[in-house]
């Protein structure tokens, strides 16, 4: 299989972070190029036990800033390691690319050198979230701070065939993110997206609020990028405050300290299952190719779950897949 293009210098750890996420990768057996200033990538490869045969770097003498407005550093900076990671992708040489950098400049960049689906308007960003009934896929999660609500179908119709032809779930349930259960509620954008998903073929189940999306009660959630990052930066902050406060709890007294032993494994099992580190990224669905966009905070054990993921995306062939795009079908466009 060909190799994972990764950004070393992408995220607020990176290079550091983002080389040893590499090195464990590849440990695991995963291929990786370190696609990043060499010289700099080199010196903190050389403090690592590498396997050479399965981490090489590829150069990118430019670096995207956190800040930089993501037309800008396109412009600017056709040689940074996001435009040479995703080059790499474009011309074949990897079978993924994986960046914890600027959301806005990776997924820009991806668009204008990949290209979009056909039928798709605007790409989305996805992820696989655990809930009651196993996982579901939650999108837009940061890819569009404004969107509409053709865009929003599309997102549903994007998730649809992920859930179908990657996850082999049938006729997957359909819910849009609303403040509230019923027809009517929530703002324009919403109220007309429900229109559109009613009347498309889809296997729309109404309304879902966010007390509700680890209920299991839909596969594929649709939401406009803003409300969708913000949803999962709250659930990463949930799981961090609510394990803080467990542990505290029962280490503040001898008695419950016997009971925090035995309660190890099980909260050892939900920190996992709440911790971002061990999900690694959020797929960018839409554009013709793999593409993996880690946490910004992400450190090594991120990175390494984040290209496991990229792995296993493209080992499943999933930019093959969508390749042939969507076909978004509705019989009215509103009340």
């Amino acid at each position: 299989m060909k190799p994972i293009a990764l950004d070393a210098m992408g995220g607020d750890n990176a290079p550091a972070e983002i080389v040893n996420g590499a090195v464990r990768a590849a440990q695991r057996g995963i291929a990786v190029v370190l696609v990043g200033q060499a010289e700099v990538v080199l010196s903190h490869l050389k403090d690592t036990d590498y396997n050479g045969d399965l981490v090489s770097v590829v150069d990118a003498p430019q670096v995207v800033d956190s800040v930089e407005a993501p037309m800008k550093a396109m412009r600017s900076k056709p040689q940074s390691s996001i435009a040479v990671g995703i080059g790499l992708v474009k011309k074949g040489e990897a079978a993924a690319f994986v960046s914890a950098g600027p959301t806005g400049v990776v997924v820009a960049t991806a668009l204008l050198d990949l290209g979009k689906m056909k039928g798709v308007d605007r790409p989305a960003l996805g992820i696989i979230y655990g809930t009651r009934s196993g996982p579901a896929l939650l999108l837009d999660v940061g890819a569009n701070a404004d969107t509409r609500p053709d865009f929003l179908l599309q997102f549903a119709y994007l998730g649809n065939l992920y859930m179908e032809l990657v996850l082999g779930r049938n006729q997957p349930r359909i819910g849009l993110l609303n403040n509230g259960e019923e027809k009517g509620k929530g703002n324009q954008l919403t109220r007309t997206s429900y229109s559109l998903l009613r009347e498309s073929t889809l296997n729309f189940i109404g309304n879902v609020e966010p007390k509700d999306l680890f209920h299991g009660v839909a596969d594929v959630v649709v939401t406009d990028g803003f409300t969708g990052n913000m949803v999962i930066k709250a659930n990463e902050g949930f799981g961090e405050s609510l394990f803080w406060h467990l542990s505290n709890t029962l280490h503040s007294r001898w008695s419950l300290r016997l009971l925090g032993l035995l309660l190890r494994p099980t909260l050892n099992t939900f920190k996992r299952n709440m911790d971002y580190r061990e999900y690694g990224g959020a797929t960018l669905l839409g554009v013709q190719g793999n593409v993996i966009v880690a946490h910004g905070r992400s450190r090594a054990q991120a990175i390494c779950s984040a290209l496991v993921q990229a792995q296993q995306i493209a080992s499943q062939g999933l930019a093959e897949i969508l390749m042939g795009g969507i076909t978004v079908n509705v019989t009215a466009t509103s009340d």
